[in-house]
């Protein structure tokens, strides 16, 4: 590997229409990290290739995967394209012994997830999931404040997300409303947010949930046709951590004034309150009582920051964040960045509340 870690993307193009994730979060954190170069970048077609690795600086430009993953000038593969086709990148990508970051949600579903996880692992190819709210400083000090026994034993835990609900959309998002698709409120804002308080207070033993739709039709904004939606956009669950610690979780599209993410964590000494507009975007909020005291702001210290300080807010800080953390598994194999097997742990917490709506039970997980 070069000195610095030469990234090849996919998903990140000039070409309007999609969600702009890959320009819009991984191409400014990339540029922002001493430890990484853009070198190449991989779009649908030759033109769009050109005209995309012009713009955001990179050397390389091509409109064939297979020969992006296999150049040796790229060392790093990032996926940052529409979720049902993760799995038939990542694959190439692994199948070419290249290390891979992959977008949230990796699959479409547990099963892809699953394979994708156990074929980079037999390969041992270090890996990287889009599950960047971990990466936001203020949920890394907040991680730090309970392990450090700081808010004592956690009694109960609430969290709550709220997003505004897109109901016209064009073709680049309007593929969200497929259920099949995997990219919908429950994975995308909820999955963020779930894994956040996970990473903070650890994994659930047990999920019981209601998991529907509400807001059954959207419109194209192209045709003006009205698209049928079975996309779940609100999630209603009960659960109990490993520790113990009582779980109530929301996570719902509205139509109107969401109040976005706010997690509350009761613990025997204190209780420490996270709030986002997103929380994978960030940046987030922390406040902190001790005992009776009055809730205060705290700010994390400088130490968690890993991008540079003069960074502009928005989508490429906390992706920044997750890179930065990320260089050391290139580097030296050992790594606190989320991998793909916390993305399988994910998706299997997701899957458990679809089963227990289904089955019209408690969910017991490993």
């Amino acid at each position: 590997m070069a000195d610095r870690i030469r990234v090849g993307i996919v998903g990140a193009t000039v070409t309007p229409g999609g969600s702009g994730w890959g320009a819009n979060a991984h191409v400014p954190a990339l540029q922002s990290l001493p430890d990484y170069e853009l070198k190449a970048v991989c779009t649908a077609h030759a033109e769009t290739a050109r005209a995309s690795a012009e713009k955001f600086g990179a050397e390389l430009a091509f409109h064939d995967m297979e020969t992006m993953v296999t150049h040796p000038k790229v060392d790093l593969i990032a996926v940052v394209v529409r979720v049902p086709l993760h799995k038939q990148l990542v694959m190439a990508a692994i199948a070419a012994g290249k290390p891979v970051c992959c977008e949230w949600p990796l699959g479409a579903n547990l099963a892809e997830a699953t394979e994708m996880a156990n074929r980079a692992k037999a390969a041992g190819l270090p890996t990287l999931v889009g599950l960047q709210a971990r990466s936001d400083p203020a949920v890394m000090h907040a991680r730090d404040l309970v392990a450090n026994g700081e808010i004592g034993d956690i009694v109960t835990v609430n969290l709550k997300v709220m997003v505004d609900a897109i109901t016209e959309r064009g073709d680049g998002r309007i593929w969200q409303g497929i259920r099949t698709n995997g990219a919908n409120p429950m994975t995308i804002p909820g999955g963020h947010s779930i894994d956040a308080l996970c990473n903070i207070l650890g994994e659930f033993a047990e999920v019981s949930a209601r998991v529907t739709t509400r807001i059954d039709m959207w419109k194209h904004a192209v045709t003006g046709e009205d698209f049928p939606v079975d996309a779940p956009d609100t999630v209603t669950a009960a659960g109990v951590l490993k520790s113990g610690a009582e779980v109530s979780y929301q996570v719902a599209s509205v139509p109107f004034n969401a109040s976005g993410t706010r997690l509350e964590i009761y613990g025997r000494k204190g209780t420490p309150v996270l709030t986002s507009k997103s929380v994978n975007i960030g940046p987030s909020q922390l406040h902190l009582a001790i005992g009776n005291a009055a809730m205060a702001e705290i700010t994390p210290p400088d130490s968690y920051r890993l991008v540079s300080a003069d960074m502009a807010a928005g989508p490429g800080r906390n992706v920044g964040q997750a890179y930065a953390r990320f260089a050391s598994a290139l580097r030296s194999g050992t790594s606190d960045a989320p991998d793909f097997g916390d993305a399988v742990a994910r998706h299997a917490l997701i899957d458990a509340m679809e089963r227990s709506h289904r089955e019209g039970r408690v969910i017991r997980l490993a």
